[in-house]
């Protein structure tokens, strides 16, 4: 039951005509590329064919001037920051193509349509990441009728008040609650738990948890957009509609620029009578510097993050993270490696720890039960007894034989069952617990626990020392388990047993209160935290396809300490924007004054030109330095 038909049509993320315009767009910028190169190349090595690389230079900016006056055009209907773009860099491709300046004239339009394609994959990454989680809704049930017959309908058809049989394996369908049956439920898509979840009449279970040992029948409480699956989705897709207040204050003043560059060349042209000269300040205002100056440098920033071990999906991202002061993170997979260990032992008198472990793993590894795995895995295979005539039951444990007599890992259930006395289990201990026997005798208990990763600590601190000394824990696990986690790392704020919706609610409040959050997490509980964060970070090596593709930034060594290393690059990115911005702003505007004083003469346009690629290059300059950003502190 439950599991997604391979018939199952997964929506597309782009239509037909939507991939040939991003791929003939795409051809274009090559061609364009190429030709430029070739140009350039054929000038410098044989200037006696100057002609013949003009014209292979015109080639290359026809090639991509013609679509940037098209999408200029378009904007002209619909004004945003992209329009207001596409508007100046059209604006300047004309400027340039008059005044014989055609690398100028290739090289802005370019850069238009690169950036776009890049964009566009950036948005596809939030797509995939709600069809993702619309395939986990993609399933089948089984109705239980009136008298007991089964019927197998899509999860879709499901109505409040139905009541479903699943069986051992299957994802449940939809919200509601356990009429009979008790089994193990792994609830760590929604919760976030590590340790699954024991079920029995009267527990509530959630749509995309699967049911790992036993039969239950569960009476459905909400079904589609209404279970919490559901409203994870449509709150994903409310949030892609969400324009961010920084990009309403950039269209604001690009929309000021453009109707100054206009202004003041008709002003320029009405008073002197000077063509020349007017079109010196058009060229002049070409905003290539600009253009250049943030996505120069945070190409660059990309490319060491890269480097580093973190995969940063757009440079808005990057920029945004030199700004967090406050670190939301998640516990299972995140803080901790997500993973159940064998942490210690509880032996009868008379009974040694290594001997309790290697007959409690020599158990352990026969079993599919994730507890019993995790005992399982705290023996080597080759150390592990010759145990035989293994039997596992659902919800219990499992048995065997070793040396003629009858051994045990389970529950307490399963000693009471087979007529053993346990001793009781540790009440300080607040994980998972299993019991062990042997020929009838209670051996102790093993208990285990997530473990937390080992640079955990490290890495918090040294957030700290960089100023995120806001640090807040949320995640859907027991309090008991989190507050513990907490006190290993010094997180004082803690939040427990919390929903997907509920994170997200706990980071919208830290915005309100003032704090720019960077939210780290690993799974599908985290995804609408991630979104909503100033910045989303997850951990790429174990994280979920759909944490993967909500974030904005994803440690692919799930190396925690990569945090400060993503902090401290940010930073060093946006001093260098904010240099960069100010050499553009500020040379563009000496060219601007030099070329409408009339300085320049009749080679105004030209000369013009030049200046204002020699801005151009120091941008370009100042950016490449960040190539030599080299973290040590992350242990590189």
């Amino acid at each position: 039951m439950s599991h997604a038909h391979s018939a199952v049509h997964e929506p597309v993320l782009l239509s037909a005509p939507e991939q040939r315009a991003l791929a003939w767009r795409l051809s274009l910028s090559l061609a364009a590329a190429g030709a430029l190169i070739l140009s350039v190349a054929l000038e410098t090595i044989a200037p006696a064919q100057k002609d013949v690389a003009q014209l292979i230079a015109g080639v290359a900016a026809v090639l991509v001037g013609v679509p940037a006056l098209q999408t200029a055009w378009r904007s002209l209907r619909s004004p945003d920051l992209h329009g207001i773009t596409d508007q100046l860099i059209a604006l300047a491709f004309i400027a340039a193509w008059a005044s014989g300046d055609l690398i100028t004239a290739t090289l802005l339009p370019l850069i238009m349509m690169v950036g776009h394609i890049l964009e566009e994959r950036s948005l596809l990454g939030s797509q995939e990441a709600i069809r993702a989680l619309s395939t986990l809704t993609e399933s089948t049930a089984r109705r239980l009728g009136a008298n007991g017959e089964i019927a197998e309908i899509a999860a879709t058809a499901l109505q409040s008040g139905d009541v479903i049989e699943v069986r051992a394996g299957d994802r449940i369908p939809a919200d509601g609650v356990v009429v009979s049956g008790t089994s193990s439920v792994d609830t760590a898509s929604i919760t976030g738990e590590s340790v699954p979840m024991e079920v029995a009449s009267g527990t509530e279970v959630f749509n995309g948890s699967i049911n790992l040992d036993g039969l239950l029948n569960i009476r459905v409480s909400h079904v589609g957009g209404e279970t919490t699956l559901g409203r994870v989705i449509a709150l994903m897709q409310d949030a892609e509609n969400i324009k961010p207040a920084v990009t309403r204050l950039l269209e604001r003043y690009a929309g000021g620029y453009m109707a100054f560059v206009l202004l003041l060349t008709a002003s320029l042209w009405f008073l002197t009578g000077s063509t020349m000269g007017a079109l010196a300040v058009l060229v002049a205002s070409c905003p290539c510097a600009l253009v250049l100056a943030a996505p120069a440098t945070s190409i660059a920033a990309i490319a060491v993050a890269s480097r580093h071990g973190i995969l940063v999906k757009g440079s808005a991202f990057l920029e945004q993270l030199a700004n967090v002061d406050a670190v939301v993170f998640d516990k299972t997979g995140t803080l901790t490696t997500g993973e159940l260990h064998l942490v210690a032992v509880a032996a009868e008198t008379g009974i040694a720890d290594t001997s309790l472990i290697r007959l409690a793993g020599s158990l352990g590894a026969a079993s599919s039960h994730p507890v019993s795995r995790a005992v399982g895995q705290a023996v080597p295979e080759g150390e592990r007894l010759a145990v035989t005539d293994f039997k596992e039951t659902r919800g219990l444990g499992i048995t065997g034989i070793l040396g003629g007599e009858t051994v045990a890992l389970g529950r307490a259930a399963l000693f009471e069952s087979l007529g053993i006395r346990t001793s009781p289990a540790p009440a300080d201990h607040r994980g998972p617990v299993a019991g062990v026997a042997k020929g009838g005798k209670f051996w102790g208990w093993v208990l285990l626990a997530d473990q937390v990763r080992v640079e955990a600590r490290e890495a918090l601190q040294e957030l700290r020392q960089l100023g995120l000394s806001h640090q807040i824990m949320i995640t859907g696990d027991r309090r008991a388990e989190a507050e513990r986690v907490a006190r290993t790392l010094d997180i004082t704020q803690v939040r427990a047993e919390a929903l997907p919706d509920e994170k997200m609610q706990f980071v919208q409040a830290e915005a309100k209160a003032g704090y720019r959050t960077m939210v780290v997490g690993d799974g599908i509980n985290d995804a609408l935290a991630l979104k909503v964060g100033a910045v989303g970070v997850a951990m790429g090596a174990r994280g979920t396809d759909v944490a993967l593709a909500s974030a904005d930034l994803v440690l692919m060594t799930n190396d925690l300490r990569r945090l400060g290393t993503c902090v401290r690059l940010s930073r060093r990115c946006r001093r260098t924007i904010l240099i960069n911005v100010g050499v553009g702003l500020g040379w563009t505007a000496v060219v601007i004054g030099i070329a409408a004083a009339g300085i320049f003469g009749a080679s105004g346009a030209l000369v013009a030109a030049i200046l204002h690629n020699a801005g151009t290059l120091a941008v370009m300059a100042n950016a490449g330095r960040l190539l030599k950003f080299q973290d040590r502190a992350a242990g590189n």
